[in-house]
């Protein structure tokens, strides 16, 4: 049976990639063939051969078991650190919604599992009309929530919740990933969130910046 999961966040540089990297590592751990996907990629360097790269596609194609084309597993990669469809507009690119869920559909092909990593927020721009939101609707598959601990986590991720829910979609877990090491009270704003999260809750990590994601504990969706 083939699995799936839209990994999306709270907001931009709180540990998706992370989440999903140590997601393909459990399911990895678990005999499944999983692959990761960054549909958008906003923020590329050039290597010394001349070709682009960006570190969060970098660490997805490492975590996984097969070596796909990277037309499949990042269709688009966009070279300025901004939102993408800003990043879009300046290279002249138009983001297709249904190109990117051809590409997820081709990916099933060579995975009994796929982790989808979304780009910034839920909601962020693709173009000027859609948004990841969008883009998680097309694929129709079961969302991780990432919610970075820091002050303003709260609202963040009730109104993110709330977003989910009103397209639609399964919330299948939730992480909860320190981010600020100063945050105070972090235990109250945990069982808050505990309370008015109406999803499993799959790990609670700690600041600790420094961590390898392969050594991060991780419980898969019930469902998986």
């Amino acid at each position: 049976m083939k699995r799936a999961w839209f990994v999306t966040g709270t907001d931009t540089g709180i540990g998706k990639s992370r989440v999903s990297v140590a997601l393909l590592h459990t399911l990895r751990r678990m005999g499944h063939m999983a692959v990761g996907m960054k549909p958008v990629a906003a923020g590329a360097e050039q290597g010394s051969s001349g070709q682009w790269h960006n570190d969060d596609v970098i660490g997805l194609r490492a975590a996984s078991d097969v070596a796909v084309p990277p037309e499949l597993d990042n269709p688009y990669l966009l070279r300025q650190p901004v939102s993408p469809h800003i990043a879009a507009q300046r290279e002249g690119v138009t983001l297709s919604v249904d190109l990117l869920c051809e590409r997820f559909l081709q990916l099933q092909e060579h995975a009994d599992a796929v982790v989808v990593e979304g780009a910034g927020g839920f909601c962020v721009p693709l173009t000027d009309t859609l948004t990841g939101a969008d883009l998680a609707v097309a694929l129709a598959q079961p969302v991780i929530l990432v919610v970075g601990l820091r002050l303003g986590c709260l609202n963040h991720a009730l109104l993110t919740q709330e977003a989910i829910a009103a397209r639609g979609l399964r919330l299948a877990g939730w992480v909860a990933n320190q981010v600020d090491p100063d945050l105070l009270e972090p235990e109250a704003n945990l069982e808050f969130l505990q309370r008015r999260i109406a999803a499993p809750l799959l790990a609670r990590w700690p600041w600790q910046p420094d961590a390898a994601p392969h050594t991060l504990s991780l419980e898969l969706p019930a469902d998986a």
